[in-house]
């Protein structure tokens, strides 16, 4: 049996490989593409639904424009509350679509192939939603360009020593080099899309985001050396990003923030909660689609054990927080870290994020619940509850109570903030299914060269 015929099967032990799927490639072409060009009943009263709740999120961006962030629930002393909390926790999720794309690929693991598409999208669609708050919270979101380092006659620069300044130049930089490694990525799934369509508009269309892709030696050798090199890019702004991120918070001196242990926590905080939206839109996607021959449990079980170890990591981050502010012996720092956090007015947020991040990843020592798809879908889920909460714990608390008691007050959010928050979801979930919709949501090129190694490995035993 040729190569590209070989079935590729479960080991006699009942280790999954990193693909299962039997006939050529062309049955595995046809089989992907018409989960694209057949969309299934269910994406148009979904599209409905995720565009009615994205509305929401307009409506709430064009009143807060036009009124002025006084419709939020910030205050002296809680000056940054729901705004960059959601900023955070946005900026952190889109960090697992540049790890398993970028620093995956650099490490040749191949159960990345099968996932990877995923995670690149929902990064781009992630750094959109986060965007939009730094923007609002300027209060005056059309003077953006202040930010920039742009030339002006007057020499008013930015202020560099501005945490909003590194934030801007770190979320471009982060978005522009992830949306041309995903694009680069699909050039050559776009080019078989502008040859199986049917439509005169549809194959059109794809041709120019094709950019007269043919398949040749040339084109593969060109499109081998972009994608390393962008991916080696990539690679670097997993820490960078949400380091700079964390620096906002730890060049403040404030109690709970002034901190050096920030930039790694952050930086495993993030890849924690971004496996975990991984896992709550690929295990829907999975199943309704029924490529679970391609998406396999061993990428579900690799997905569980990332979450364990960056788990752990956020674990051990917790306690040296904890133990840093025993050990300094300032009063401030350890009220806020040791007393107002467990037990002063945000108590319940604390023990949820204890909860969810701390004893929800537990589960994946034992191999059962890792390969199940139920519980990991439930615990990414608990995860991403804990993850905000942590965020929203994080920001608020320090501010609430400073080195001031006189100056001291609580944060309550209103309605608009709400409205904020869950019309990002409902937009990023829009996003997310005009991917599905549209493009090939796993990479064809790639998964059938990992199909033709899977079955070279086997026919030499």
């Amino acid at each position: 049996m040729s190569a590209a015929t070989s079935p590729v099967r479960a080991d006699a032990d009942g280790e999954l490989p990193v693909l299962v799927h039997e006939g050529t490639y062309a049955e595995l072409t046809d089989e992907l593409l018409d989960k694209v060009l057949r969309p299934p009943r269910w994406m148009r009263p979904a599209l409905l639904v995720t565009f009615l709740g994205s509305l929401v999120l307009f409506a709430a961006i064009a009143y807060t424009v036009t009124t002025g962030i006084g419709v939020w629930g910030n205050n002296i002393p809680v000056a940054w509350a729901f705004g960059i909390t959601n900023f955070v926790w946005w900026i952190g999720i889109g960090h697992a679509g540049t790890f398993i794309s970028a620093f995956l690929l650099l490490l040749e693991q191949k159960w990345r192939t099968s996932i990877n598409r995923f995670a690149e999208a929902m990064t781009l669609f992630a750094v959109v939603q986060a965007g939009l708050f730094p923007l609002l919270h300027m209060g005056r979101p059309w003077f953006f360009y202040w930010l920039l380092p742009y030339p002006n006659t007057m020499a008013m620069w930015p202020q560099f020593r501005s945490a909003l300044t590194w934030d801007v130049a770190a979320v471009t930089t982060y978005l522009t080099v992830s949306l041309l490694f995903w694009y680069l990525g699909l050039v050559p799934d776009l080019a078989v899309m502008r040859d199986r369509a049917r439509e005169r508009w549809r194959r059109r269309a794809y041709a120019i985001f094709a950019l007269g892709w043919r398949g040749s030696a040339h084109d593969w050798q060109r499109w081998r050396i972009g994608y390393g090199l962008l991916g080696g890019i990539a690679t670097p702004l997993v820490v960078s990003v949400h380091s700079i991120v964390s620096s906002d918070f730890a060049i403040a001196n404030l109690p709970g923030w002034h901190s050096l242990v920030f930039p790694p926590y952050f930086v495993a905080g993030a890849i924690y909660s971004g496996f975990a939206m991984v896992l709550t839109l690929m295990i829907p996607a999975r199943r309704l689609y029924r490529v679970e021959h391609v998406i396999t449990t061993r990428h579900l079980d690799s997905m569980a054990k990332m979450l364990l170890v960056t788990g752990w990591i956020v674990i051990y981050s917790y306690a040296v927080e904890a133990w840093s502010a025993w050990y300094s012996g300032e009063r401030y720092e350890m009220y806020t870290t040791l007393v107002m956090r467990p037990f002063g007015p945000y108590a319940v947020v604390y023990w949820v994020v204890i909860v969810c991040n701390c004893l929800t990843p537990q589960l994946f020592w034992w191999r059962r619940a890792r390969r199940s798809a139920a519980v990991l879908w439930i615990a990414a889920a608990f995860i991403q509850v804990g993850m905000w909460a942590e965020r929203f714990m994080l920001i608020v608390t320090s501010q609430a109570h400073d080195f001031l008691p006189s100056s001291w007050g609580l944060y309550r959010p209103t309605i608009i903030d709400g409205a904020l928050f869950f019309g990002t979801v409902a937009f990023f979930l829009f996003l997310f299914l005009l991917f599905l919709r549209f493009v090939p949501f796993i990479p064809i090129a790639e998964l059938k060269e990992l199909k033709h190694h899977l079955a070279e490995e086997r026919a030499h035993g």
